[in-house]
């Protein structure tokens, strides 16, 4: 739980937070999007890579294997992801929240913004300690 606090309030990631991820290749999903700082208010534009259950972020897309992550989330600790246009008053604004707290982020598009919530929101169900294999619903088969 501290390296989710660490990176969550802002602190420069822990190694541990990102060790054995290959955040430079084959990621599920990459792109920029923009998030709000978590002192100063204000939004800024950051390459994000979500890969093995981490949403990391740097300061631009030239990610390589010595790169250093600005922050790294954890969704497995994530409880929701979803459209926060009516929160924020911007478009393409979508929220990860967990128990303690929520983070905010705008994408490019309406494309882009379902895509990140779709990816996001699978990798928080695959990830999370909350739910067991038996209570994970799949909405897509038969009944």
């Amino acid at each position: 739980m501290e390296s989710f606090l660490r990176s969550w309030t802002g602190q420069d990631p822990h190694p541990d937070d990102y060790q054995n991820i290959e955040f430079w290749s084959n990621p599920e999903r990459s792109g920029y999007l923009t998030k709000q700082g978590d002192y100063i208010k204000t939004w800024r534009r950051r390459w994000f890579v979500l890969k093995q259950g981490k949403l990391l972020w740097f300061k631009d897309s030239h990610v390589n294997r010595w790169s250093v992550p600005r922050g790294v989330i954890p969704v497995g600790n994530c409880l929701t992801v979803k459209g926060a246009e009516d929160v924020l008053n911007k478009p393409f604004a979508f929220e990860l929240s967990t128990n303690q707290d929520t983070m905010y982020f705008i994408a490019d598009s309406e494309k882009e913004k379902e895509e990140w919530i779709n990816s996001i929101g699978r990798s928080i169900v695959q990830h999370s300690r909350s739910v067991t294999d038996s209570e994970v619903v799949d909405y897509d088969s038969k009944s």
